[in-house]
């Protein structure tokens, strides 16, 4: 339970390292010690970021990541800005429009800027992203404020991202997904998901292999261990409007196993088979040090060391044995990370495959995506812990072994079984640290940090936490030369992208495929992977009275209130360790009893999460019928069994929301085996509350997220409208009925029902039957008062519209005019409550609201 809570902690710790993203001086000065001693815009106490780390140099030197001979062009690399890139959503409305206002108007522009230090094109799609949706800029942030132009691009970028048409994403953040190979009936568990970018990326291609206006039969699985985090995730993935997702709150290696067959009595068994949450694919992309993006977060300089990967390779493999537990045979899982260390990638890839055996393959990928820079991955490595070079687990001391792991070397074997294969080779080692047994041990390094109640405490030294090393009056000499293994395993089918290959940053990644079923001594259920002896201690508490469920919480939350991020309280982490795992364990040891009352009973209405609103199928049939009826939705739309809500009480349900088959039957599947899942988001909002002074026959109107999906199956309350009030309506929001342009639409409007309706542009002379059905039509959400019309979309997607639809049909966007009368109702008893409200963050946990985090400019924090 407490290295739960400690690796949650590490996980935000990183998360938090990984929000510092911002160079905090102009990347045409050069970097420190290269004559950058100006202050910024004249500010004399301004100081720019170290770009050097001695112990970050000699590390990677001893583990020739690279040829020497490349060292420098390497380490230059480094210290140089990010160049800016993003991802184009294919599976957007305006998807071609954006296409082609990058080519024919940004791209010829920016052109212009060009100089002599920069590449010779500006702005140039990724040659290996399939195409031609990832693009390439090389200008700084701040250089793109320089002049009227840059700027203009600049806002470009930061509505559409806002919007949901692009995404702004480190380029190799983009590499992992890529491998998947996903198709649109696969489900995929994206175990570590937050921020989200690449779970937006998976949820691009499963929507862009369908046809517009259908829901694919894929689902997404994005979970992540920590509350703020979610809720950060959340508020990326909102902006694709699918219902094909579910986001989870969970430790990523005890991910619940959802298996009816395990809650079924015998009588049943065979029904209950089928009945499991399997993944076609598995997103692995585990926390890590991060060192791959220091050109993003530079700041990364000062805080690197080496026992920062030592103290995550255990929970890397932990993840990553998790995630193929959950794989289907056949399936495809991406193990990656942001890091360059071979502890944490290459060692940890080696100990999936020693674990499983012939049950799992290093697949070749080296055919896919063939422009991609990549170097093969390493057969051999070191491990570096307190100032000493390690070959092999046998030359560890004894009072480290608790903590270097056999795991971290090339063979895998411990100090009884090794076998050195390699001759004695020199190198130049640093001084091992000299520590006494018995005493006390201090830990400050991160590499001890991280590994939270796993490591024990044998001796005390102090360590600087920069260089990861003890004091010169701790260490003596070691032997110049040490005994190094090579692994049996075909390594060299990873890859690992370093940052002067094609100017970015670093990742790691490995595609690993499930050939049968793994030894169940490898792999259990997510609540059983812990040690015996925490099993034992587990079972004890289970077994008494006086420990209950109440008094895990209690004790969580004490604990968890001293957790603090971005000056939050992570009041949402309550469960997450100890009633996540016991919780699963009291489920499991009802089900073997057949005890189905007991499960029934632990099942409150308020849900079994603590602090996270259950999700309720809506079956209110009269409300149902109101809405189906006010709105003509047709019998082909299938509702029933689809709509879903987080308020038991149906009476007093603000939102509605629409679910995909996928998601329909695994929400199911969840209720069967007592709510194992802690969903914090799903479904697509369809459909919202809303009162007005006037009064509707439907107390429900139509979400502008669900518009889209329901569009072509609503054949009443609708109106066409030419290009001209379209955009009336967009610029103005309210306009009264005998001031559009076309008299004939303001009649029509005034002859609806009042309440909610849709306003769908009319192109030209377009049959208005053809538009009915078409899932591209472009449409609004409105309001149909007494005099007038109002547009009920956020302002910025109002924008964002108007700005699209004035490109189109070459339309002058004239200024508004404040004493324009129709521009002053926003008052009036025409419209409804709230009626140009914005939206609010679609997210289930109160005890940390989105809206009150501060989102990354860069998506990808990782």
């Amino acid at each position: 339970m407490g290295g739960g809570r400690k690796r949650g902690r590490t996980q935000r710790r990183h998360f938090k390292q990984g929000r510092e993203n911002v160079w905090k001086h102009n990347p045409q000065r050069p970097p420190a010690g290269e004559g950058g001693d100006e202050g910024r815009e004249g500010n004399p106490s301004w100081q720019p970021f170290a770009t050097e780390n001695p112990a970050f140099e000699e590390y990677y030197k001893e583990q020739q990541i690279i040829p020497e001979e490349e060292w420098d062009g390497f380490m230059s690399m480094l210290r140089k800005p990010l160049p800016a890139t993003f991802r184009i959503n294919a599976s957007c409305q305006f998807f071609q429009d954006i296409c082609s206002q990058l080519e024919n108007d940004f791209r010829k522009s920016l052109e212009t800027e060009v100089s002599d230090e920069h590449e010779e094109e500006a702005i140039r799609p990724l040659p290996w992203y399939p195409g031609n949706l990832a693009w390439h800029l090389n200008f700084s942030r701040m250089q793109l404020r320089r002049n009227q132009a840059l700027e203009s691009f600049h806002e470009f970028l930061k509505r559409e991202n806002e919007v949901g048409n692009i995404t702004r994403q480190e380029a190799v953040s983009m590499v992992p997904p890529l491998f998947l190979n996903v198709e649109p009936d696969h489900h995929i568990l994206d175990m570590c998901a937050a921020p989200g970018s690449k779970t937006f990326q998976l949820l691009e291609m499963i929507h862009q292999s369908t046809k517009p206006g259908l829901l694919p039969n894929a689902l997404v699985v994005a979970n992540d261990v920590d509350v703020q985090r979610c809720n950060l995730l959340i508020h990326q993935t909102k902006r694709m409007c699918t219902a094909n997702l579910i986001v989870t709150n969970h430790e990523a290696q005890n991910f619940p196993g959802c298996n009816l067959a395990k809650f079924c009595s015998e009588t049943c068994i065979d029904e209950a088979k089928l009945q499991r949450l399997e993944f076609d694919r598995v997103l692995c992309d585990v926390p890590c040090s991060g060192d791959g993006t220091v050109r993003k977060a530079p700041d990364m300089w000062r805080k690197w060391n080496a026992g920062m990967g030592n103290g995550l390779h255990r929970l890397q493999v932990e993840i990553a044995m998790r995630g193929m537990g959950l794989l289907k045979v056949g399936g495809r899982m991406v193990y990656s990370t942001c890091s360059m260390n071979p502890v944490e990638n290459e060692a940890v890839v080696a100990e999936i495959l020693r674990r499983c055996g012939d049950s799992v393959e290093l697949l070749d990928v080296s055919n896919e995506l063939p422009e991609l820079a990549r170097r093969p991955g390493l057969n051999t490595w070191k491990v570096r812990d307190r100032g000493s070079w390690f070959g092999v687990h046998e030359d560890v001391p004894r009072y480290r072994k608790s903590v270097i792991s056999p795991s971290m070397f090339p063979s895998g074997k411990g100090s009884k079984d090794v076998e050195v294969n390699t001759d004695v080779v020199d190198a130049d080692m640093k001084d091992s640290t000299d520590i006494g047994e018995g005493e006390q041990e201090t830990h400050i390094a991160n590499d001890d940090r991280n590994n939270g109640d796993k490591l024990k405490t044998e001796e005390k030294t102090e360590v600087d936490c920069e260089s990861g090393e003890a004091p010169a009056r701790h260490k003596r000499p070691v032997s110049t030369s040490i005994r190094t293994e090579h692994s049996d395993y075909p390594l060299h089918r990873c890859m690992r992208i370093v940052p002067h290959d094609q100017n970015s940053g670093a990742f790691f990644i490995a595609v690993l495929q499930k050939l049968s079923p793994l030894n169940e001594n490898h792999v259990v259920d997510g609540e059983q992977n812990i040690s015996k002896d925490k099993t034992g201690k587990l079972e004890k508490n289970l077994g008494s009275d006086k420990v209950s469920s109440e008094e895990n919480i209690v004790h969580q939350q004490v604990v968890d209130d001293t957790n603090v991020l971005d000056g939050e309280n992570n009041g949402g982490m309550d469960t997450e360790s100890s009633k996540d795992k016991n919780d699963a364990k009291v489920i499991v040891n009802e089900a073997e009893k057949g005890q189905a009352g007991i499960r029934d009973r632990r099942r409150q209405q308020n849900g079994r999460w603590r602090g996270v609103d259950p999700v309720i199928f809506f079956k209110d049939e009269v409300t149902v019928k109101s809405i189906v009826s006010f709105y003509g939705i047709k019998d082909s739309f299938p509702l029933e069994g689809h709509l879903v809500t987080r308020n038991p009480d149906t009476s007093h349900v603000k939102r509605i929301y629409y679910v995909s088959k996928s998601v329909q039957d695994v929400l199911e599947l969840n209720i069967k085996i007592g709510e194992r899942l802690k969903i914090t988001s799903l479904g697509l909002k369809i459909f919202e509350r809303q009162s007005s002074k006037d009064g509707s026959p439907c107390t429900f109107r139509l979400s502008s997220e669900g518009l889209p999906l329901l569009l072509p199956y609503i054949t009443k309350q609708i109106l066409y409208a030419s290009a001209a009030d379209f955009q009336h309506l967009l610029q103005y929001r309210t306009i009264k009925f005998p001031d559009f342009v076309d008299a004939k639409f303001g009649e029509e409007a005034s002859a609806l029902l009042p309440g909610c309706c849709v306003v769908v542009l009319r192109e030209g002379h377009q049959d208005i039957g053809s538009i009915a059905t078409d899932p591209s039509a472009i449409a609004i959400v409105c309001w149909k008062g007494k005099t007038n019309l109002c547009v009920m979309v956020s302002p910025l997607d109002g924008k964002e519209l108007l700005e699209r639809i004035s490109l189109r049909y070459g339309l002058k966007i004239p200024k508004l005019d404040k004493e324009k009368p129709n521009q002053e109702i926003a008052g009036s008893d025409e419209q409804p409550d709230s009626a140009t409200e914005v939206d609010d963050q679609e997210c289930f946990l109160p005890e940390s609201k989105a809206s009150d985090m501060e989102i990354p400019d860069a998506e990808e924090a990782e």
